[in-house]
């Protein structure tokens, strides 16, 4: 046989092999599925330059408790911080949690608290999308800690079958996965993994750190202020005694929006006002959905950012009404949480609310408390929510003008597309004493961002304060 048929035959005999590795490897891939690259502590991996079309991904983390006879049950809380160059996070909403589940780029969304940690498969998520985050984020860095752990004397030694994984989102395949083993005793908190950007291409890192201090000790490592005194994170690299570190942070989703608020505080000149801060709720028939999808409480838990900040008690008193009306518990930064739920959904049958609307009983009762039950030489700013359908438009007008010498400042926010009657002429409204109302509609208050929705709510409140105090109102 001639020397070149021999390597024909072989190049041949060669690419025969190599089309049957292809053809059983797309036939087990079909069949079992693709099979994720699994890592151990201190690997790297490339993940975008080898998928160049993956821009979705979802991390899923998720962990086991071990039986043990302690009082208090275990609450583990997944978290990522969105980290500049040095490692820090360049303002507070780049530390993605349970209360504030989304960053400002919406490139990063938590997809809520696990309480117990029962089932299988991933017990917290949180979704990506790389094309979105912001240039400025260099590292993503996803952590688990376990809540108040030094009050309930729990640790990570506690803990078992704790991982990370990485899901392409368009077509829900598992790209990776990392288990932490079970290397942990006292520690308290885990930096799990990270996502870092290398040559403008996203890269996933197997960290498994252990650390002691919890939360407060991570906030504090990655540039967030907490109002408790921690010490600085180290990685426990032997096995010293428990020293009594705090694991007390008091950063919620409040705290968070409080820092919003003062933006616009003091973009107003309203940094050294103390008022009473109301929110009235319709309630009415056509509402049913958003207090069912959460959209109301969130409207609660934003208006109480104005409270908490120039509140002369920091509650937010509360008002729901339809055809009728009921003064609803005081919502605080202790117990806004679910408040929804709890004191109106959870409360009050179907046929006690989503009636029809009527907004002048509400209206005259927040003026009997304010003037005749509760008198005050504090300013009165009631935020007032109607998604339209307005009917009693002369008795809103009248209670309105008669209003207009008394220390109430109504905002009328409209979140539907609907009649809304006497509110869009407010700002013409005419024999009033000050102008004492203020109008503006959203189609979706959900998507209006802080910052702007507190502007809006604050644009004529300073001016209403000066004509006020002009003709006497306010003193």
């Amino acid at each position: 046989m001639h020397p070149f048929d021999t390597i024909r035959h072989f190049l041949c005999i060669y690419g025969v092999i190599i089309l049957i590795k292809q053809t059983a490897y797309y036939l087990i891939k079909e069949r079992i599925g693709f099979m994720p690259i699994n890592l151990k502590k201190g690997q790297k991996i490339d993940l975008t330059k080898t998928n160049p079309s993956l821009t979705h991904i979802l991390v899923g983390l998720g962990w086991d408790t071990n039986k043990y006879n302690g009082a208090f049950p275990f609450d583990l809380d997944a978290a990522a911080f969105l980290l500049d160059k040095n490692g820090k996070v360049s303002c507070d909403e780049d530390f993605i949690f349970y209360n504030n589940q989304q960053d400002q780029a919406n490139s990063i969304l938590h997809l809520g608290d696990n309480l117990t940690g029962e089932g299988n498969g991933d017990d917290e998520q949180i979704k990506i999308d790389l094309n979105k985050v912001p240039s400025n984020v260099h590292k993503i860095a996803f952590t688990v800690t376990i809540h108040e752990s030094i009050q309930r004397n729990q640790n990570f030694g506690q803990v078992s079958n704790a991982f990370i994984r990485i899901i392409n989102e368009s077509n829900n395949e598992e790209l990776l996965r990392y288990d932490l083993g079970e290397d942990f005793s006292i520690e308290t908190a885990i930096v799990v993994a990270e996502l870092y950007r290398y040559q403008g291409e996203w890269k996933f890192s197997a960290i498994g750190s252990g650390f002691q201090g919890g939360l407060s000790a991570l906030c504090t490592n990655f540039g967030i202020e907490v109002k408790d005194e921690v010490p600085q994170v180290h990685p426990i690299v032997s096995q010293p005694s428990v020293t009594n570190l705090q694991d007390n942070i008091s950063l919620t989703k409040i705290d968070l929006l409080k820092k919003k608020v003062d933006i616009i505080l003091e973009k107003k000149n309203l940094n050294r006002v103390v008022a009473k801060v109301g929110l009235v709720l319709d309630i009415s028939g056509s509402m049913n959905r958003l207090y069912r999808n959460g959209t109301v409480q969130n409207v609660v838990e934003r208006i109480l950012a104005i409270a908490s900040r120039f509140d002369d008690d920091g509650k937010l008193d509360m008002w729901m009404y339809d055809h009728r009306f009921r003064r609803l518990p005081s919502v605080t930064e202790i117990d806004f949480e679910d408040y929804i739920n709890r004191e109106i959904l959870n409360k009050f049958s179907r046929k006690e609310m989503f009636g029809r609307n009527h907004e002048s009983p509400v209206m005259k009762d927040v003026i009997s408390k304010y003037i005749n039950e509760e008198p005050s030489n504090f300013p009165t700013f009631i935020v007032f929510i109607s998604d339209g359908g307005v009917r009693s438009g002369k008795d809103m007008k009248n209670i309105i003008i008669e209003s207009s010498k008394h220390p109430i400042f109504w905002q009328f926010i409209g979140i539907g597309k609907s009649n809304y009657g006497i509110l869009k002429k407010l700002d013409t409204l005419s024999n009033r004493y000050v102008d004492n109302a203020n109008f503006f509609e959203l189609n979706d208050i959900d998507k209006i961002s802080d910052e702007e929705l507190y502007d809006r709510l604050l644009n004529e409140f300073p001016m209403w304060i000066s004509a006020s105090k002009a003709k006497g109102i306010l003193k």
